[in-house]
Formats: structure tokens, sequence, C-alpha cells
């Protein structure tokens, strides 16, 4: 048992607690970090040291360890940076006293007829009957223990007496079907893009292919043993794109689960970026067809959980309004949901993607506050009630991490974030949403990076402006205003009719001393925002750090400076 800080980490049982003794829940790989920076003796652990210890045999990116630095920080309430701390060389330490709690010494009970001292001077042939009495009595016990699961079985849940084996998915060496001098490399780093990316996936497990001798002493791959799935893929080469077709195939029957294809440009961006995106592209997709086909089913006697027909694309439209956001869409998107919930009242996924698009609304400030407080109201009810039924659920997870930022319960919202990333790593709206709230935390370097991971993956495309703005936001809270203003053009240039994007804009032309185009930019601003003054322009300030709230200020001087009015 390791003592620090106020927490407690028990080795033996590999759980972490806090200062009241309430358990707290770390991804296995999270845990396993912390128990290294724990046992280390306040020695700084090197980025690489760490993936080595955390990930043996598997190479990972330094995403993964970012990740688990970030769920670390959120379980301990670091949101400073005071416990685990990045070192000058670029590695990692627990910046607190770690004490090892002494053992409890085991106490044998002897019989209070007989002296302590007694049971020291037993003679060794009745200390060895003690043995073999105790030994009977252990086997005894086990035995009442096995009747009573055999008793109990018919009656419980498998899943309570027996902990199942996760699916296991083997990821086979994606086909060079290019016929270009690249394609080999380039679908090699692909497949092991997509073994980094499953591996991180919590409820499988990702196994290798075997490899089998063919004639001339190469080899080949041949589908590891006992996987459940087999993703396959084959990597082309046309017009100048390379494109990358991939499929998840239910080992048993051969039956394909899913088939996706991902393009991008040969020419357009170096290798790794295309590897990445590629790997994404597929990814992302397959990642949430396996949480559709591993989630719990609904029986016939529960209440529905699933969407089929016109209500599953009644879903896939709202989703898409979600991302490509104007005030028509909203409008639209909410109206058909509310209708196909009238229609289907006990559809949940239904009620959770009205509940998604509605916490876009109060983001977006499109309800008037007497409205938002029945919204939200109404929204985590539904959320909580989703939850309970499908806690693995994707679409859930990102529905609630949207509530929870739209509430501002910011770090509540990392965590359920990072529990979203933990069944599709490729998730780009999860990612956006906690660059979100590392903004309003004061961590405008973390949401930077989180941001810009975000644009190397560039998954779902349809949510690409929201991480572009949050890129030009983390920039301009820096004081980094011709940086941001790229990120801010580009996702203007996606979707043109947010306003709030132009409003930012404008602060940033102003501080770099283009005062005639920050004009342009609040004039656009306040005829798709009309109304809009220094008091309404921003977020609410809840949970806001003040290290935020300073640069928000300053930022919304810059744009007053622009023409935005005072009230």
């Amino acid at each position: 048992m390791l003592r620090f800080a106020g927490f407690e980490l028990d080795q033996q049982r590999a759980e972490l607690s806090g200062a009241d003794g309430t358990p707290i829940k770390l991804r296995p790989k999270t845990l396993e970090m912390l128990r290294l920076f724990a046992t280390s003796g306040g020695r700084v652990l090197s980025k690489q040291e760490l993936m080595e210890a955390v990930w043996p045999n598997v190479h990972v990116g330094e995403d993964s360890l970012f990740q688990c630095i970030r769920e670390l920080r959120t379980a301990l309430g670091d949101e400073r940076r005071q416990l685990i701390k990045l070192a000058s060389a670029g590695g990692y330490l627990l910046a607190a006293e770690v004490v090892a709690a002494p053992e409890v010494a085991a106490q044998v009970e002897v019989p209070r007829s007989a002296p302590t001292g007694e049971v020291a001077a037993m003679p060794q042939h009745a200390s060895v009957g003690l043995r073999r009495r105790a030994m009977v009595a252990a086997v005894a016990g086990l035995c009442v223990i096995v009747v009573g699961l055999a008793v109990a079985a018919p009656v419980l849940k498998p899943d309570l007496l027996f902990r199942r084996t996760p699916p296991r998915l083997a990821v086979m060496p994606i086909v060079d079907a290019s016929n270009d001098s690249r394609g080999t490399a380039m679908a090699a780093e692909v497949t092991g893009r997509l073994t980094d990316g499953f591996a991180k996936i919590q409820n499988i497990s990702v196994v290798a292919p075997r490899l089998a001798a063919v004639a001339g002493g190469d080899s080949t791959a041949a589908p590891a043993t006992s996987s459940d799935y087999e993703l396959r893929g084959e990597l082309q080469l046309s017009d100048q794109s390379w494109t990358l077709r991939a499929r998840i195939i239910k080992a048993g029957s051969g039956e394909v689960q899913s088939v996706v294809a991902a393009s991008v440009n040969a020419d357009a961006m170096d290798a790794q970026l295309a590897q990445s995106r590629l790997a994404a592209g597929v990814g992302h997709v397959l990642a949430r067809r396996l949480n559709e086909i591993l989630g719990p089913s609904a029986s016939s006697s529960a209440r529905r959980t699933s969407s089929t027909g016109g209500d599953k694309v009644a879903v896939e439209q709202a989703l898409a309004s979600i991302n490509q956001t104007t005030r028509e869409r909203f409008g639209a998107a909410q109206a058909m949901l509310q209708k196909a919930l009238t229609d289907d009242p006990d559809n949940l996924d239904i009620a959770v993607a009205l509940s998604s698009l509605q916490m876009r609304g109060i983001q977006m400030v499109w309800f008037s506050p007497e409205e938002a407080v029945t919204v939200e109201a109404k929204a985590n009810a539904t959320l909580e009630q989703a939850l309970r039924s499908k806690p693995n659920s994707i679409p859930v997870l990102e529905a609630y991490c949207r509530f929870l930022s739209a509430t501002n319960h910011f770090v509540e919202s990392l965590v359920t974030c990072a529990r979203a990333l933990s069944f599709d790593p490729w998730n780009g709206s999860a990612l956006y949403l906690i660059g979100l709230g590392q903004i309003f935390l004061g961590r405008f370097d973390d949401a930077l990076a989180t941001f810009q991971q975000a644009d190397r993956y560039d998954t779902p495309p349809a949510s690409r402006w929201t991480w572009l703005l949050g890129a030009g936001m983390a920039n301009l809270f820096m004081g980094r205003d011709e940086e941001a203003l790229p990120w801010l053009q580009r996702s203007i240039a996606v979707t043109p009719a947010t306003g709030r994007s132009h409003l930012l804009l404008a602060a940033a032309y102003q501080r770099s001393g283009r005062f005639e185009e920050a004009r342009a930019a609040i004039a656009e601003g306040l005829r798709l925002r009309p109304g809009t003054t220094r008091l309404s322009v921003g977020p609410p300030m809840k949970n806001v750090s003040p290290v935020c709230i300073a640069a928000w200020e300053r930022i919304v001087q810059a744009e007053v400076d622009a023409g935005l009015p005072e009230q």
C-alpha cells in the first residue's frame, strides 16, 4: 500500500482511492503508469521509459502517453500540474512524498485456556496436527463455496461468476496493391497505426497474426489463432490519392461486419500525416461498428435502446447537424428528432441524439435562459438513464461529455471524454471537447496539443471546424495572434455561419494590427449573432480558471476595440 498526497495506491488489488477511501476508477494502463511513478523514488521517468514499461513489446505513439498523463492529472485533481510534473528534459515525475504503509502482521488466534507461551513450546507433532486440521477446514470451506456457486449458477448471470475474456481482434497486415515504390512502407506503417489504435480500445484485445512460411523462404501472415474478428484491408494509389479499404470480418463465419474506405491526397501532405489520416479514417468507423456489435442487446421486455430504419436516418442527420452547425439546421434537426421521438417515445437512441443536439444549442446560446434550464434538466435525466443502460456506448458517452462541457463541469467532462476515447481512439469530437475543457481550466498548451491531435486524425471530417476553431482559440488565449489566424480562417471556411468564430477572428486581427479586417470580422459576427455585446459575447464563467478568465477579458477588449458594442 503506497500513500501520497492524500491518496492510497493498493498495488495488490490494483486500486487507487482518495482521502475518504472512495475508489477512483482508472484504466489498467493509467494505473500501471501511476504505479511506476509511485515506486520510482521521485526519479524523472523519460517518455521512452514510460512507454516501454506500460506498453511492453507494443509500438505506441506519444498520444497514448499523453492520454494516460491527462487521466492521471484528472483523477488526482492535478489541474495545475503540481503532482505529475513535466521535467525540463521532457520526462515526468511524481512530485510527492510516497510512503509505504506498514504491513499488518497476521495474528494467530490462541485458545483462551492455553497460555501464550505454550504455542511456541508445542511439540512438533502437535503443530503438524494443527496444520492438518486447518488444511481440512480450508478444503471443506472451499467445497462449500463450489457447491454454493453450482447452486447459484442457474440463477445468477454468468458475468457475475466468471469474467468474460474480451473479444479478440486480429489486425492483418494491410495488402499493398498500389504498384508504387512507396506502397510497401505506407501499408506497413498504416498497419502499425491501426494495431496501436485498436490496442487502446478498452473492451477488446488485439492479437498479432501468425507468420506462415511459404515457398522461397518468405513469410506470409495467417489469421491469429482463436481470434473472434479480423481486420483486413488493401491500399491503392490512383489519381494521386491513397485509398485504404478495410473491413471487419467475423472469424468463425467469415461474415463481413463493416466495410469502410478512406482517401488522402498523396502529394498534399507528408507521408506521416497521410498514414495517420488513413488509419484514423477507417479506424474511427470500424471502432464505432465494433462498439455497436459488442454493446448490450435489448431484451424483448426491456426498454428499446436501438434505432432502425427511418429512426436511424433521423439520428444520423441530427448528428450531422451537430457538427455542421447553423441555427436553421439546428432547428430543422431538433424538429425532426422531436417528431421521431413522439412516434417512438421508448427509443433511447433518438432521445440521446436529441439531448446531444440540444446541448450544442445551449453552447451556441440558441435557447433563452428559461428554455436552457428546462432542456438541461431533461437532457440530464435522459443521459443518466442511457448511461445505466449502455455504459460503454460511444454515442452515449459523447452526448454526456457534451452535456458536462455545456454545463461547465469541465473536470468531469475530461474524464467522460477520455472514456469515449477508450472505445474510439480516433474520435475527433471527443478530442475537441477535451481541448475545450482544458482551455477553460487554463491549460492552453495541453488544449492546443489536443486540437492538433484531432487535426492529425481529421475524423469525423464533419467535425473538422470545431478543432480548427479550438486550435485558433488556444493560440489566441496564449497571445499567439498571428498563429491563431490560419486556424480560425480554416474553421470559418468549413462552417461560416457560427458568428462566434468571426468575433474571435476579429480579436486576432485587431491584436495583429490589421484593424480594417478586424472591423469587417466584427460586422460579420454581429450579422450572424445580432444583439451581441461585451456583456453577452462570452460563455458562462462557472468553474472557469482565473487564468482563462483573465485571458478571455483581453480577447473581449480586443473585440470591443474592433467595434463590438459595450452594451
